[in-house]
C-alpha cells in the first residue's frame, strides 16, 4: 500500500515584502482567536480575482484561515507601523486593530495586500476597539477604491 498525501490547492500565493524592511516598521503578531466563527458573507468576485479556491474558503479549514484562527500558507502576520505628526508631536503610530497577512499574488501577477480587520490588540492600539470587533473582515486593502471585504466572520459570542 502506498502512503499518499493529498495536496489541497487553496490559491494562497503570499509574499511578505514588509518583513524584509527594518524591524521598526512592523511588529510580528498573530491574530487573537475567534471562538466558533461563522461565515456570514463571502465576496465570490474578489475571491476569484485573487485566485482563491471558493470550495476551500467555505470549508472548515478555509473558515479557520479567514477568521484568523490559522495563518494561510505563506503568511507572516504583522501590524504595520508608521510615523506622523499628531497633536503637536511627532510620534510612532501604527495599525491599531488590523494585521497584514501578506501580499497575495493574483493570477494576473498583481500584488494585493490582504489584511485581517478586528484581529485583536496590537502594539499600536489602546485595545478599546480591538477588543470589540463587530466582525472580522479579511480583504483587499491595496487602495480605498478597491477595498472590499472578501469575507465577514462573526464570533459566536460578541466581545462587549
Amino acid at each position: 500500500m502506498t502512503n499518499r498525501t493529498a495536496i489541497i490547492e487553496t490559491g494562497w500565493k503570499l509574499d511578505n515584502s514588509y518583513v524584509r524592511l527594518p524591524k521598526i516598521f512592523f511588529s510580528n503578531l498573530n491574530p487573537s482567536p475567534v471562538p466558533a466563527p461563522k461565515l456570514i458573507l463571502l465576496n465570490y468576485t474578489l475571491a476569484n480575482y485573487l485566485g482563491l479556491d471558493l470550495e476551500y474558503l467555505q470549508s472548515k479549514d478555509g473558515l479557520a484561515v479567514l477568521a484568523g484562527n490559522r495563518a494561510p500558507e505563506g503568511s507572516m502576520p504583522l501590524a504595520q507601523a508608521y510615523a506622523g505628526h499628531q497633536f503637536g508631536y511627532f510620534t510612532l503610530l501604527g495599525d491599531g486593530r488590523a494585521l497584514l497577512l501578506g501580499e497575495q499574488i493574483t493570477p494576473l501577477g498583481e500584488r494585493v495586500d490582504i489584511q485581517l480587520k478586528g484581529s485583536g490588540k496590537t502594539p499600536y492600539s489602546d485595545g478599546e476597539m480591538a477588543e470589540r470587533p463587530l466582525g472580522r473582515c479579511c480583504g483587499n486593502t491595496s487602495s480605498a477604491k478597491q477595498c472590499m471585504p472578501l469575507v465577514l466572520i462573526l464570533p459566536a459570542a460578541w466581545r462587549w
